[in-house]
């Protein structure tokens, strides 16, 4: 069973149930579905997020408890719960698409430096999926390319020995295409934040190596700021996890847009 495969399913009906608790929609329409939750658009202006897998359950509580804290630090939109359930939350609808192809650097860059000086009460768990770690994320990482008949470069081997970082900032922990949004140009809003959590600043630089190039990188990190050779690896390691994860699964589901840009932002990071 893929790994991405529901344990309970919110539709229109329960959507509409759960939902009416706080307020009855006039409409109602599915916005979208990732691995963890499914995503219902009220009144095309509420977006409200339902766990489809009990691990997810933790998640949404997490976001619940710091994006409130977190949305006043920082420089573009993200979901603030304003409906809150046991399990599940409702924030104002960003508009967008997700993040076709290569992202504004700047703008990137500039995002990531306000959220890694970021500063939040809640007290948020030590990098849990080890996306630092580099002896548990380079096997997966050789694993997801084998996945898709691809093999692992010889710097993805070496990246192996590299000792796990102590968390120094709050991270996105999960942030890839899918989970950025862009509207006329521009970045949008920043979303699906269930994997927040204390880490190294590498955790979030997948889109450094798989959305920009030459140009937009000396951008990012002329907003940035300076990043070690050892954090710009990690990231690359990540890079290519996700990348190689999310075209498995963009092929399972026959999601051809997706798949496209994953195996774009892959050849990238290579």
């Amino acid at each position: 069973m893929p790994p991405w495969s529901a344990e309970f399913t919110v539709d229109e009906e329960r959507a509409r149930e759960l939902i009416s608790r706080f307020f009855v929609p006039r409409s109602l329409r599915l916005l979208g579905e990732g691995w963890d939750n499914s995503v219902w658009l009220a009144d095309e202006r509420w977006v409200f997020r339902f766990p489809r897998r009990r691990i997810a359950v933790p998640l949404i509580r997490r976001e619940i408890a710091v994006l409130g804290e977190l949305a006043p630090q920082l420089p573009l939109p993200i979901p603030v719960p304003h409906f809150v359930g046991d399990d599940h939350f409702g924030a104002r609808h960003i508009p967008g698409r997700e993040l076709p192809g290569t992202a504004p650097g700047r703008a990137l860059g500039e995002f990531l430096r306000a959220l890694h000086d970021a500063r939040v009460s809640v007290e948020l768990p030590d990098d849990p999926m080890g996306r630092a770690d580099m002896p548990v994320r380079v096997p997966r990482a050789i694993d997801a390319l084998a996945a898709i008949g691809r093999d692992a470069p010889a710097w993805l081997h070496e990246a192996r020995a590299l000792p796990r970082p102590a968390p120094s900032c709050v991270v996105h922990g999960d942030l890839h295409l899918r989970h950025v949004l862009v509207d006329g140009g521009a970045i949008s809003g920043v979303i699906d934040w269930g994997d927040v959590c204390r880490g190294d600043p590498s955790v979030d630089l997948p889109l450094y190596w798989s959305s920009l190039s030459g140009d937009g990188r000396s951008e990012f990190l002329a907003a940035y700021g300076p990043l070690s050779e050892e954090q710009l690896l990690r990231g690359r390691v990540l890079a290519v996890f996700l990348c190689a994860v999310l075209a498995d699964y963009a092929a399972a589901e026959r999601m051809d847009d997706l798949a496209r840009e994953t195996l774009a932002g892959l050849d990238r990071a290579m």
